[in-house]
């Protein structure tokens, strides 16, 4: 049991707080409408009264497939309130990938935003075997509409019931590197989590945050320290560069958060010189690297606003780049993930787990209080993960003698090729500083005399036509013969997983189609 003198208390309970502590203030606003932090608060009490009437066992899962909504929000904290875990399915995914993270989890209740996935809802309620419930936003022909549900329920005070022991939140994986898998939280392990990120991220006072990446994942971790900074959160329900812009400038938006291929879509539109962004004070990018000729432009043309947050799904936050880091004048760091943040204990680790010599590559290892407890029901991926007291992240780094870190690869990236090993993000962030090059990426495919063979698949920028044998030798200058790719393939975009990484799973697929495994 939890010592109760020395606890912390439950994000759920720290969200109660905030939205107490401004009831007068504007707490969500979206194209059309917004909601008080006193309506809010008001909100998340009449949805809990719904979810207790259903007698849930405590940690039952709760899932919610949504765009960006301030009332699925509410429902979310609704239910951890109410002791429920919930677990927000990817609203980019597949039905596939969905219907899998439904039956894994072993949700018992399902939340569908029937504005934006109304037939994706419907087929997920028939074919989930274990849902009990099925609740709809607005009128459906399947489910219970949980907006007409509170009207009659009436008003209700939200309480917390859940402690610290209680099952939080179960947010699965990306899935780049095999099946999804499930990181469990508990109330003790997300705790202190909008803290750290208040604490290094630079979040503005009365944050006017927008949010245009989806919720579900990294941008609504954002979503709780804005509102305990007594802020706005502005929702869109997804990327329109033309209505990001605009709301920008209309909202007088100072902080927000994008995936580095949203950064180079808003640069690339006529639109952007036009548009009175003096405003921003705080961008944040994460999700894969931003190439750093495309970061001085944005410099240059939005602002010295930029800061790179770097995490997982089994440990967000690890560190950030912050926005001084980000100096024309050392443009070194550009292609460093930051330097840890104050909650996160990082080091650099070989295969024995011993710490390496400053500069040399090893795995990036963490320990912090908001590092997931363990892999939903895998023992055997748990084991190899959460070991030796650290969370072995997978990401391959070295680290200066400032501490700052620089990742190479994801470990099971790495190409073996004439008995070398080579890791795609040492050739990718060379690539990335050619003018021509807008996106790149890195894959081993294979080769008989080599095993497999470096391969750069390139989008060029728009208007341009590289040189292929100007860029390996670019490569082969700067990092040796055996970093040079072997050939390089032009294409007009990159398979991208819904959270704006690249998807090499993909990329080599079309590769190693009809072989036995996907390695030389």
């Amino acid at each position: 049991m939890s010592d109760p003198l020395h606890a912390s208390s439950p994000t759920c309970a720290q969200t109660l707080r905030a939205l107490a502590r401004y009831p007068g203030r504007t707490a969500f606003a979206w194209p059309g409408g917004s909601l008080s932090y006193q309506g809010t608060l008001d909100l998340i009490g009449r949805i809990q009264g719904v979810f207790m009437r259903l007698g849930l066992q405590p940690g039952a899962r709760v899932a919610f497939l949504t765009a960006n909504r301030a009332d699925t929000w509410c429902a979310g904290v609704a239910a951890q309130l109410s002791r429920c875990c919930i677990t927000w399915l990817h609203p980019l995914g597949s039905e596939t990938d969905q219907l899998f993270q439904l039956e894994d989890s072993e949700a018992e209740v399902l939340v569908v935003d029937v504005a934006a996935f109304r037939d994706r809802g419907g087929e997920l309620a028939a074919k989930a075997a274990l849902l009990k419930a099925v609740f709809t936003m607005g009128r459906a022909d399947y489910g219970v509409d949980l907006l007409a549900a509170i009207e009659s329920a009436g008003h209700a005070g939200a309480q917390c019931l859940a402690g610290l022991d209680d099952l939080s939140t179960l947010n699965y994986t990306g899935g780049t590197t095999g099946k999804s898998k499930g990181a469990l939280r508990y109330h003790r392990e997300n705790a202190g989590a909008a803290g750290a990120i208040l604490a290094d991220f630079e979040i503005p006072d009365a944050a006017r945050y927008l949010t245009v990446a989806p919720i579900s994942h990294v941008a609504g971790t954002k979503v709780l320290p804005t509102l305990m900074r007594g802020g706005t959160v502005h929702m869109l329900k997804g990327f329109d560069p033309e209505a990001v812009l605009a709301t920008i400038a209309l909202e007088r938006i100072n902080f927000t958060l994008f995936v580095p291929t949203m950064i180079y879509v808003l640069l690339d539109h006529p639109a952007l010189d036009k548009t009175d962004l003096s405003s921003l004070e705080l961008v944040l990018y994460g999700a894969s690297a931003m190439s750093p000729s495309r970061l001085v432009e944005g410099i240059e043309r939005i602002g010295p606003v930029f800061s790179q947050l770097y995490g997982q799904t089994e440990c967000y936050p690890v560190s950030v780049l912050r926005k001084k880091d980000h100096d024309p004048k050392t443009p070194e760091l550009f292609l460093s993930c930051g330097f840890p943040i104050a909650a996160c204990e990082v080091k650099i680790l070989d295969d024995n787990d011993q710490e390496v010599k400053t500069g040399e590559a090893g795995e990036i290892c963490v320990r912090a209080p908001h590092v997931m407890a363990e892999y939903w029901k895998r023992p055997d991926i748990t084991a190899e993960t959460l070991k030796n007291g650290w969370v072995h992240t997978g990401d391959i780094a070295r680290q200066d003698e400032r501490g700052y870190m620089f990742i190479l690869d994801r470990k099971k990236d790495m190409i073996v090729t004439g008995g070398f090993n080579i890791f795609p993000r040492e050739v990718e962030d060379v690539l990335s500083q050619h003018a021509d090059v807008a996106m790149v990426a890195v894959v081993g495919i294979p080769d008989e005399k080599w095993g497999e063979a470096v391969t750069a698949i390139v989008v060029p920028r728009e208007g341009t036509r590289p040189d292929p044998d100007e860029l390996i030798n670019m490569v082969r200058t700067r990092k040796g013969s055996a970093h040079a790719p072997k050939q390089i393939q032009f294409v007009k975009q990159l398979p991208m997983t819904g959270v704006g990484k690249v998807d090499k799973k993909v990329l080599r697929a079309g590769f190693w189609s009809g072989r036995d495994r996907m390695v030389g």
